[in-house]
């Protein structure tokens, strides 16, 4: 038998009814005669409820008493799927991330997974039961304390798994229908994609698309396992993301991201080695720094700008701020009111105009760009936080990624 290994997010298990429904379509891919592995999300909300009952009693919890609390929303999310699997009248067995032998580093809240050791998941699986492990954790097996691996960290959990045990496909059930053009809620007419490559899917992941964690697509593109989004509210297919033989879109969609800040380092001197200072400290720090520009040179010193998560923002101003210090720098300041918009697609590596294009349409929307990256499928550009939601629908018209221009061309 063919295994597939589906995994529902806090939305489709949201309440008993939903978790019903989801047990209905696991027996019928069970019945089916496929093996299944099932990873689940805790149920609609109650990770952010635990997070703001932690902030009730501290503003600064300790590391691994706040993976302690936040893995107790999967078990629950897991031991009642099993249990309304039973009522399907189908043998399932619940896990939880460690138990499923889901090791990682010790970087709580924040772990990522460095391997798994199957053996219990395996076994479940030769004695036909559907196995149902909690998303989003796992454990360090040098510390042996339970880890989290990250917002939408049951995405990785779920393709690691697939890669682990051999799966044909995982499908990745949402409250959406599959990867947009972009967000339909900021773009109503973006049009769903039949199919991503990985390439483009880790651009659209890194860039703020939400669909998906960037991690999982690491694991789907470094193993090959194709993942299927899909809406667990209707049986109709939604976005493959595999290895594509076919011809590509010159573009194939825009992601947008307000959960960046960016931070300046004024006048500093323009010498070998003071960037490497800059970053090796913020590194040690655990700041994740993504973009980074570095001004032209004028008497000697240099501005360097670069964005990093606004929840690391407190940590990288203090680091910046000592390192300015130390080099004799003018200053450090940080604007909270940013926001990037990047548009992705494997086309633009052999089309060429494309970036002009980008401007062009940034411009006659009246949209300053701060900071611009690029790779050979993205263009990201780092712009006013209020003038996101104009940015998107801007290229989205510019480069016609909405239904509107799909029916106009069919």
């Amino acid at each position: 038998m063919s295994l597939i290994v589906q995994k529902y997010g806090g939305t489709s298990v949201g309440d008993p009814a939903r978790i019903q429904r989801v047990a209905s379509r696991i027996a019928h891919t069970r019945r089916e005669g496929h093996d299944v592995i099932v990873v689940v999300s805790a149920m609609g909300n109650t990770t952010d409820d635990l997070i703001a009952l932690a902030g009730e009693i501290t503003s600064e919890p300790p590391g691994r008493e706040m993976d302690m609390l936040l893995t107790a929303g999967e078990r629950i999310s897991m031991a009642l799927l099993a249990m309304a699997l039973d009522v399907e009248d189908v043998e399932a067995v619940s896990f939880t991330g460690s138990q499923a032998g889901i090791l990682t580093d010790d970087a709580h809240g924040e772990a990522r997974i460095t391997g798994i050791r199957g053996d219990r998941v395996a076994k479940s699986l030769a004695d036909h039961k559907v196995v149902i492990v909690a998303g989003f954790q796992g454990v360090s097996p040098d510390t042996k304390e339970v880890t989290t691996l990250g917002r939408g960290g049951s995405d990785a959990t779920a393709v690691a798994l697939a890669a682990a045990h051999g799966a044909v496909v995982c499908e990745i059930y949402t409250d959406v229908d599959g990867v947009f053009t972009a967000d339909p809620r900021v773009v109503p007419t973006a049009r769903k994609l039949n199919e991503v490559s990985f390439d483009e899917m880790l651009e659209l992941a890194a860039s703020g698309a939400g669909v998906l964690m960037a991690r999982s697509v690491e694991f789907g593109r470094r193993f090959n396992i194709p993942i299927h989004v899909r809406s667990s509210f209707h049986d109709e297919d939604g976005t493959w993301i595999k290895e594509t033989t076919m011809e590509q879109a010159i573009i194939s969609g825009v992601a947008h991201d307000i959960s960046e800040a960016k931070v300046t380092v004024h006048s500093v001197p323009d010498q070998p080695g003071v960037a490497a200072d800059l970053f090796e400290s913020l590194a040690n720090e655990g700041v994740n720094v993504d973009m980074i520009v570095q001004n032209v040179s004028s008497s000697g010193q240099t501005d360097i700008s670069f964005t990093v998560p606004k929840a690391q923002s407190t940590a990288a101003l203090a680091t910046a701020e000592e390192v300015a210090r130390t080099l004799g720098a003018g200053g450090v300041d940080v604007r909270m009111e940013t926001g990037k918009v990047s548009l992705v697609g494997a086309g633009m590596k052999t089309e060429s105009g494309i970036a002009g294009r980008v401007f062009r349409a940034l411009a006659a929307e009246g949209i300053n760009i701060d900071m611009i990256s690029t790779s050979t499928i993205r263009i990201s550009c780092v712009i006013d936080q209020s003038d996101v939601p104009k940015a998107v629908r801007a290229l989205v018209s510019a480069f016609e990624l909405d239904s509107v221009a799909e029916e106009v061309g069919a």
